[in-house]
């Protein structure tokens, strides 16, 4: 089985050179990127029980799946944490591996999807943000990505909600009247709810503990952990 949607990948390969531009086609990542910072972070360093201030995923073995450019797997590394990031666009990972060499960053970015990643240790996090929504085989893809993961570690999936209200923001809004996102960017179809995610991973070793929504504030400009998971929502999982 494959969990690569060579469309997407087609779709993302194709806007690779705007990864890192805040003002290009990925700027609505660039503005949401702080609270997912701030939430991953937070969430990791109270779990972990972790202590240090200067690197504060010091020592954490994470692994960012679908990580684009790296605007995500950037900040862990600069956190401290042993950064893998996978992509199954190989211009993502060109575009990646350059940005983190210009910063001095060391990431271990390969061209691969879960399903075909080989690894001898497995990891403590993975991070599996605004991804799930693009791939082939959701069942199929988390139960990869839950194989990479250690007993009691963490895996954070941030997704959108499959609702009305959901087609109206991330679809309408965001793409054809804001136009945030490219039109195309997402399809409604490919959307999953919290509890049909949550069926996936209680299969896979992998138990809810936390769940959040993620709503965009147009007054401050800014994004912020809210009670409403009708749009954009994470979770936390913990693997037993």
């Amino acid at each position: 089985m494959d969990s690569i949607n060579k469309k997407e990948i087609e779709k993302f390969s194709k806007i690779a050179s705007e990864w890192w531009n805040p003002e290009g086609k990925f700027k609505p990542l660039h503005k949401f990127n702080p609270i997912r910072i701030k939430y991953i972070k937070e969430n990791i360093i109270s779990n972990f029980k972790l202590k240090n201030k200067a690197k504060p995923l010091s020592g954490i073995n994470i692994l960012d799946v679908g990580c684009g450019g790296g605007l995500l797997s950037e900040p862990m590394a600069r956190m401290g944490a042993r950064v893998t990031g996978i992509d199954a666009s190989d211009q993502n990972i060109k575009i990646a591996k350059l940005h983190s060499k210009k910063n001095k960053l060391k990431i271990n970015y390969l061209c691969s999807s879960p399903e075909k990643l080989n690894v001898k240790k497995k990891f403590d996090v993975i991070l599996n943000m605004e991804i799930i929504e693009h791939v082939e085989n959701v069942d199929f893809f988390l139960k990869s990505c839950s194989n990479l993961l250690k007993k009691n570690g963490l895996m954070f999936v941030a997704t959108i909600n499959k609702t009305l209200k959901s087609y109206v923001f991330a679809i309408v809004g965001a793409e054809y009247v804001l136009r945030w996102l490219p039109i195309g960017t997402h399809e409604w179809e490919k959307f999953v709810n919290p509890e049909d995610l949550k069926k996936i991973l209680i299969k896979y070793n992998l138990e809810i503990d936390k769940m959040d929504g993620m709503n965009f504030n147009i007054l401050t400009d800014e994004w912020n952990i809210t009670k409403d998971l009708s749009v954009n929502y994470i979770g936390k999982f913990i693997k037993n």
